[in-house]
């Protein structure tokens, strides 16, 4: 007899990892379905947990039992409370995390949690009969049958990675994409949404003058993420802060034409608060500088991440631009940076349980719904499968 489960999740970033342990913890069958073993909690934007927000939302979901708070803890490279000039109702604590022992530790808690099965393949198609959701079909392992079905595929639907002229079908970081699910979604009457996101380059740690940065520490008196650990992280690693100049802005509007983001290449939206270095110079003229943070990705790791400088434009202009940054001067790129389009729902077709309003026991969580962010994603997650008991 074929094991019918009581949870299909689908995806394993952020939103996917809350949900399937969420299930698994309340005793349910649960199967995790996700594209390749390399992809599982990902960090494809800034390494890092919390932040404005977000750090509330970490500490929301580690209170409910979530394992974000306590995965990025084990994996935390620096810690600091942002907001300090302000009130206390607007702290947020913001962790920079190694991202590939982030990805290590959350696929270690995966493979030993209880009640979860996780399959490396990718989901094609919902089941849905008389408008209930039954279970899912896979490329490689066909009908597999669920009691609840979460979405949570994050940018990989019809993903497609754009650099000036340059464009690929693609996940984040170069990953596989899932190019099947959108036609089911639509075939079931769901409204799909084109939205876009970025991210930065990645510069070779040797190649920045950090004597010309601002250095950034950490706070060791401070605690971390989890209600459920205690103690301090002492062993902590700087960033450094730099910014943009006239020099930069002037190289940027000199090739807004080349910039897919201006030029009519990417047609989909972003999240308002993901803006592209372009972006927040062509709206903002009046912005002398902008704020640009160098961090590690990872203790071991050769690359650093340049938070604030998200781009789609070509890649010698994002050489010159970098270049004209201090400390930049001479910085030597390993990834240039990019921007995503992918197919997402319109969060309209979702009740307040994050249940496709159309289909019972379909449910949507992350940055599918139109969002974006580690963090709200989990809680996301999280959240929806809290409501799987309106099905099972």
């Amino acid at each position: 007899m074929k094991k019918v489960y009581d949870v299909i999740v689908i995806g394993a970033g952020h939103a996917g990892i809350e949900a399937a342990l969420a299930a698994a913890r309340m005793g349910k069958s649960t199967l995790l379905t996700t594209l390749e073993k390399a992809g599982v909690a990902l960090m494809p934007c800034n390494p890092a947990i919390g932040g404005t927000a977000k750090g509330h939302l970490v500490r929301e979901v580690d209170a409910l039992g979530g394992q974000m708070g306590l995965s990025a803890d084990e994996a935390l490279l620096q810690i600091k409370m942002l907001n300090r000039g302000k009130g206390p109702a607007v702290f947020s604590l913001r962790g920079q995390a190694d991202k590939a022992l982030y990805h290590d530790i959350m696929l270690r808690v995966l493979e030993n949690q209880k009640n979860l099965d996780v399959l490396y393949d990718e989901t094609t198609k919902i089941l849905v009969k008389d408008g209930v959701a039954h279970g899912i079909t896979t490329l490689e392992n066909g009908e597999i049958e669920g009691r609840a079905v979460v979405i949570a595929t994050g940018v990989y639907l019809n993903g497609r990675t754009i650099i000036g002229e340059e464009t690929k079908s693609s996940g984040p970081v170069g990953f596989k994409n899932a190019t099947h699910l959108t036609d089911n979604l639509l075939s079931l009457g769901i409204d799909i949404r084109r939205f876009k996101t970025g991210t930065p380059a990645r510069i070779a740690k040797d190649s920045i003058d950090y004597d010309e940065m601002e250095v950034q520490e950490g706070e060791s008196d401070i605690g971390t993420f989890s209600f459920m650990n205690d103690g301090n992280l002492y062993s902590q690693m700087p960033c450094w802060l730099t910014y943009t100049n006239e020099k930069t802005h002037e190289i940027i509007r000199k090739n807004i034409k080349r910039s897919p983001l201006y030029n009519g290449t990417i047609h989909g939206i972003g999240p308002r608060y993901c803006p592209s270095i372009e972006d927040k110079v062509m709206r903002f003229p009046d912005k002398t500088r902008h704020q640009i943070f160098v961090e590690p990705e990872g203790r071991d790791s050769d690359l650093m991440y340049i938070q604030g400088m998200s781009s789609s434009l070509p890649k010698d202009v994002q050489e010159e631009m970098y270049h004209s940054i201090k400390g930049l001067t001479h910085a030597r790129f390993i990834r240039y940076a990019y921007a995503i389009e992918y197919d997402c729902i319109n969060p309209l077709e979702l009740s307040s349980s994050l249940q496709v309003k159309r289909i019972k026991g379909l449910y949507s969580a992350g940055q599918i719904n139109g969002s974006s962010g580690y963090e709200e994603a989990a809680a996301q997650g999280l959240m929806a499968v809290s409501y799987t008991h309106l099905t099972l």
